[in-house]
């Protein structure tokens, strides 16, 4: 997605002097970026290309699903491992070893014969990216002394704005002239990109410390993956397996698990103790209904309006625009303004903001006019999360001990993905059922001929945007339970 908040280790990486020289700094600044850049462009690029992919592979709706959820859960499952990896085995060897996967993972995706194969290439690019993810940020602050540090991520925030506006249109333009083959030249692209990051890595590294003593929570991982598969797989299989209420009465039943080995854990991967504060808790559950919302429409969008309103890949990744362009432009002043007023007002107002845009294409969508009513719509989607974004980051470090202050970005960070995970998993059988119900013979999401698919399309899309708009109201709510004591 176009989430841009930066991940964190589970502690705050310290600069270490022989980590590289001073004038190698710049060039694992690059790795660092190309490496953000390998992630958010398989994010947003892949919901472009899924039209065309579901074409090219014969995948049905629910196998587009799990394009998209393989990598979401194993992602959303290890990302918190992947910085205690760091920790444990060295920041720079553990960072390259993410890169190396992803890459490795993504050519098996641009070679995929079948949809199971592309599932499964997705999800160990999933692994490769929980280990990659939280390295990036850390790396600048390993390499770079407190003085120069602030400069560094700037460059790499900058660049990495650069490069979630970029993603979708440079995808789109591919696949509008290249056809509908060329998306698999998405993933190969990643090759070129991962091996100069990896150069530069090995060019330019030099002592990478471990800490022998730091230990990874391999249980919670193991439990965290098999409970969210399973949630997820229950989800998705609402509308067409009779056991899906299993899977999802076996997903809690692990979810519980895993909050128990969290609890008795002397190095747990999501300490507990940390939601038993009430703005913390708040401003992770805002996270989850708000970019649960944000995700479905993301992933729904592109195949509405290129399989139902027949519009063309560059034109639909203009939908992904306005929320790059604001957040670059608005969020810095917003955390400015964060840091004056709270953060409260401004998590109530932008997600109310960006309950109007969700709301705004419920009732225009009908009228199939992207530019004139979708667009301005979802610059307001844009406006809203610019409001939304700096000030939450606000709200999750300013509401635990500045010594937690890793793990808890990493913690909300997580819920980011999960969010994603569990909304696509949640909402694909309402849609298919909304399809159906409105005179839809096809499919969701493909691209047919036949009497009435376009405006069954619209009609599921309109359902799936009153959702979001409901779960943007409820994060206005939320917003507003994220004040400290001291503003109560």
């Amino acid at each position: 997605m176009t989430e841009t908040r930066a991940p964190q280790t589970t502690a705050a990486p310290v600069f270490h002097a022989g980590f590289c020289a001073e004038r190698s700094r710049p060039y694992l600044l690059v790795a660092a970026v190309l490496a953000s850049a390998l992630g958010i462009i398989d994010g947003t690029v892949v919901a472009i290309a899924l039209p065309a992919m579901r074409d090219s592979l014969g995948a049905g709706l629910v196998q587009a699903q799990w394009i998209h959820n393989a990598y979401m859960l194993t992602l959303s499952a290890l990302i918190l491992l992947g910085g205690a990896m760091g920790d444990r085995f060295g920041l720079g060897r553990i960072f390259g070893a993410g890169i190396a996967l992803f890459v490795t993972a993504s050519m098996f995706c641009a070679l995929a014969p079948t949809p199971l194969f592309m599932i499964t290439a997705r999800a160990v690019q999933g692994v490769g990216a929980a280990i990659m993810v939280p390295g990036s940020l850390a790396l600048i602050a390993r390499a770079y002394p407190r003085e120069s540090r602030g400069r560094a991520i700037g460059i790499w925030a900058s660049a990495t704005a650069v490069t979630t506006a970029a993603g979708p249109i440079i995808g789109g333009l591919t696949l509008t002239i290249g056809g509908p083959e060329m998306w698999r030249w998405i993933f190969a692209i990643n090759l070129p990109l991962g091996g100069v990051a990896l150069y530069l890595l090995v060019r330019h590294l030099g002592d990478d410390p471990v800490k022998k003593d730091a230990r990874v929570d391999v249980p919670g991982a193991v439990t965290a993956t098999l409970a969210l598969l399973a949630i997820a797989w229950g989800l998705t299989s609402l509308d067409h397996d009779g056991q899906a209420t299993l899977w999802l009465v076996g997903g809690g039943a692990l979810l519980l698990v895993f909050f128990w080995t969290q609890t008795r854990s002397d190095h747990p991967m999501m300490p507990l103790s940390l939601f038993s504060s009430r703005p913390f808790s708040a401003a992770n559950a805002l996270t989850f209904t708000l970019y649960s919302g944000l995700s479905m429409m993301f992933f729904f969008m592109p195949m509405t309006f290129i399989a139902g309103w027949g519009l063309s890949e560059i034109a639909a990744s203009a939908a992904f625009a306005p929320m790059s362009v604001f957040i670059s432009l608005l969020s810095g002043r917003a955390g400015a303004l964060a840091d004056r007023i709270g953060p409260a007002p401004l998590l109530t107002v932008g997600s109310l903001i960006v309950a109007s845009g969700y709301a705004a294409m419920a009732l225009l969508a009908p009228y199939q006019d992207f530019w004139r009513h979708i667009l301005p719509a979802m610059c307001l989607v844009g406006l809203g999360m610019s409001a939304v974004v700096a000030p939450l980051s606000t709200a999750v470090m300013g509401a635990v001990d500045e010594a937690q202050s890793g793990i808890a970005s990493g913690i909300n960070n997580a819920v980011t993905r999960m969010a994603s995970l569990i909304s696509v998993a949640a909402v694909g059988g309402v849609v298919g059922a909304l399809y159906v119900g409105a005179g839809g013979s096809a499919s969701f999401g493909i691209e047919s001929d036949m009497e009435g698919h376009a405006a069954a399309m619209t009609t599921a899309f309109v359902g799936l945007a009153w959702i979001a708009t409901m779960l943007s109201l409820i994060s206005a709510g939320l917003g507003w339970l994220t004040r400290s004591v001291t503003e109560n």
